[in-house]
């Protein structure tokens, strides 16, 4: 029996999981990494601490599992997109790494809308443009760093750096730099036409190289093997976007089926084998696993994240706060929540916030309102993927909020749509694995996680019309919020 091992590295904790070759999992291990936050809109990584801790975790789950080392055939990285984790010319970390979440270049995204750049790079990169890019990034330490930018060796993004700590190899994996807006969609390379339009063209010799995603990118070091547990020699393959993991492991195969993540971020997905220029509205595409495929995409950091940081404040569980929600008549409450607090999808540089509250309203009204904000702001999202995916009647559902039947009930009802709930516990560590696999020769056809029969939550059409009135109100106030914003 072969063994492989997944590593997901998301905005909240990073996770290893061994799976054996038909998919089962033997043994897991998490640990929370910090999100330095130390002003308004930053948001960065240690990057050795999160090297560090990504060594832990490989180590015990290896421990756990009691699995020789040398029986691990291949290792694959999951991870959230876009950021920069820079090193410099000795290949060291230079500073801390900026998350897709930093929005320090607020300033420099409005100068380039109005400037109309966003625009001139759609048909070239079919990504819109926003502070968590690393151009938005790489242009902010320009202007405000210059030294350090002076300094860059080479642009990685998390996944990248994770795996150039594993192997001492530099390479970039290409469902997750497709995204980029350094990256030409049609020639499927980089393109310095792009960096030139965005005044950073002296970026493009620290862009290492492309790697797909089920290709070996290079093998564990004795240094690594020491910190990690893995064998020396253990093959590492280029990884994954998580979002292209997530609707790997939920088995998105035509246009007939959205995928919908919960997580830090709101996320809506789908796959195409073909650039649909005929929209109105600028869809985001990226590279998916199979050759002559696309994953186009809706998201916004704008998702369960806001929850954790009420539990934070309240110390309250998530079994206390689905008895206080089932308790109230859906969509009833005068309460609206704008799940704002780690980025907006409305308008740069929005807030979070509670509105219409009164007297008589409870701490259960408020929870309420926050899984209803986040399913809000998640259905602006499917509305519009929508519009691009026309005859999709199910929407499959991963991330943490799967594990709560009120939330989602509450979603199908909103949505009207038929829930599919996939019984993969870590998509992530999953979907990364599957990449190592495939490398390996590995049939995963018969992985069972991606045969199993998924859970449905069919939708209870008479709270229909209740959940889209209130979505109404959402969208109203959003927009009041919005035009105050200038």
């Amino acid at each position: 029996m072969n063994y492989y091992l997944g590593v997901d590295c998301g905005g909240t904790f990073i996770k290893a999981t061994l799976f054996d070759n038909t998919g089962e999992m033997l043994a897991s291990e998490r640990k929370n990494v910090e999100v330095i936050s130390e002003q308004s809109g930053y948001a960065e990584r240690d990057m050795p601490q999160l090297w560090q801790v990504c060594a832990e975790v490989i180590k015990n789950t290896v421990q756990k599992s009691g699995v020789e080392p040398t029986q691990i055939k291949g290792v694959g990285i999951s991870a959230q997109g876009k950021g920069a984790f820079l090193l410099d010319k000795q290949n060291q970390p230079l500073g801390r790494a900026i998350l897709s979440s930093d929005q320090r270049s607020i300033e420099i995204v409005k100068r380039w809308q109005a400037e109309n750049i966003p625009a001139t790079l759609y048909p070239i990169t079919r990504q819109t443009l926003w502070t968590g890019h690393p151009v938005s990034i790489l242009r902010w330490i320009k202007e405000n760093e210059p030294q350090r930018y002076e300094s860059i060796g080479a642009i990685l993004m998390s996944h990248d750096y994770l795996r150039f700590c594993l192997t001492d190899q530099l390479s970039c994996e290409e469902t997750n730099i497709s995204e980029s807006n350094l990256y030409n969609m049609a020639k499927g390379e980089y393109d310095s036409h792009l960096a030139d339009i965005l005044g950073i063209l002296e970026v493009m010799d620290k862009l290492p190289p492309i790697v797909k995603p089920n290709k070996v990118a290079g093998y564990v070091t004795a240094a690594a093997a020491k910190l990690t547990g893995l064998a020396e020699g253990t093959a590492v393959v280029g990884g994954l976007f998580d979002v292209v993991s997530t609707a790997r492991c939920a088995n998105l195969n035509d246009e007939n089926t959205l995928n919908a993540v919960l997580g830090t971020w709101s996320v809506v997905s789908g796959i195409t084998q073909r650039i649909d220029d005929s929209q109105s509205l600028p869809f985001v595409y990226g590279r998916y696993i199979e050759d002559n495929h696309f994953i186009v995409h809706e998201a916004s950091p704008t998702s369960a994240g806001n929850l954790e940081w009420f539990i934070k404040q309240w110390n309250l569980d998530y079994q206390q706060i689905n008895q206080q929600i089932s308790a109230l008549p859906p969509a009833e409450s005068s309460v609206l929540f704008i799940p704002f607090l780690y980025g907006s999808n409305a308008k740069l540089g929005m807030k979070a916030g509670f509105y219409g509250m009164q007297a008589h309203h409870t701490q259960a009204h408020l929870l309420q309102a926050i899984y209803e904000g986040v399913l809000f702001s998640l259905m602006h999202h499917l509305t519009r993927m929508k519009q691009r995916f026309p005859n999709a009647n199910v929407l499959r559902v991963t991330g943490g909020p799967t594990k709560s039947p009120v939330w989602m009930q509450m979603l199908a009802d909103l949505t009207g749509m038929a829930l599919e709930i996939p019984n993969v516990e870590e998509t992530g560590c999953l979907g990364a694995a599957l990449m190592a696999m495939q490398s390996a020769g590995e049939d995963i056809s018969h992985i069972k996680a991606l045969n199993d029969t998924m859970n449905r939550v069919e939708p209870n059409r008479a709270n229909f019309s209740a959940y889209q009135k209130k979505y109404q109100a959402y969208q109203n106030l959003v927009q009041v919020l919005a035009n105050l914003n200038e």
